[in-house]
């Protein structure tokens, strides 16, 4: 068995540990995956450039990308910080564990594209967080501010990659169904999909205590300040 094409692994491992440009890692590892595998440069190119074709996600980008920036052009940060400000007992840990439990539920119905980054946590979540956090222990130091705005970003990343493989049609469980059956262990997609129920509810649960550690140790460091 040829192990060699496993480099990939170690760099894109070695390239994010060094904080190269993701794309450019990612890209590299691909390519030299495809070479230590045997395939000519021709190869590799068709491969890559049918991957991209079949998934088209850069075509989403460009057209969720305006939008989102003409809505926050004309305001949708400040009126979501105003909505959070306006309810009653908002807290930046009720808010993000609510948002955690969602991402998490749409993901294992296969709406895995409801939520994201750009079109969600930017514009929505982390504005939304960071009034609810000022609104329970006042103004936020820059690096308070950006600690909020990380734990916005990290409960999306939780909420989907522990949600999405409770769906079983999405394509990490086709592949994990494919290792373990070429492995000798045939499973059914819905097999691989039960069992990621317990994963999904640990993460929840783990990362839910994250986000109220957080929370509470804004409101800590508020109450030495004064003191």
């Amino acid at each position: 068995m040829n192990y060699w094409p496993l480099m990939g692994i170690a760099l894109v491992v070695i390239g994010f540990a060094l904080r190269f440009n993701p794309l450019l890692v990612v890209v590299g590892a691909a390519v030299a995956t495809g070479l230590l595998a045997g395939l000519d440069p021709a190869q590799v190119v068709e491969a890559l450039g049918k991957a991209f074709n079949d998934n088209r996600y850069i075509s989403v980008t460009w057209i969720i990308l305006p939008v989102i920036g003409l809505l926050e052009r004309y305001g949708l940060q400040q009126r979501a910080r105003a909505v959070i400000e306006g309810v009653r007992g908002a807290t930046m840990g009720k808010l993000l564990v609510i948002y955690l439990g969602f991402r998490q539920i749409t993901a294992a119905l296969g709406m895995k594209d409801i939520g994201g980054h750009p079109q969600a946590v930017r514009p929505l979540v982390a504005p939304m967080a960071e009034a609810a956090a000022e609104k329970s222990h006042g103004s936020l130091a820059e690096d308070e501010r950006e600690q909020v705005k990380a734990m916005a970003a990290a409960t999306d990343n939780v909420g989907l990659f522990f949600g999405e493989d409770i769906f079983f049609a999405i394509a990490s469980i086709l592949l994990i169904q494919g290792v373990f059956e070429s492995a000798g262990y045939p499973l059914t997609p819905l097999q691989l999909s039960v069992w990621a129920i317990p994963t999904a509810i640990c993460a929840f649960i783990i990362h839910g205590w994250r986000i109220t550690a957080l929370d509470r140790g804004l409101g800590q460091r508020r109450r030495s300040t004064r003191a």
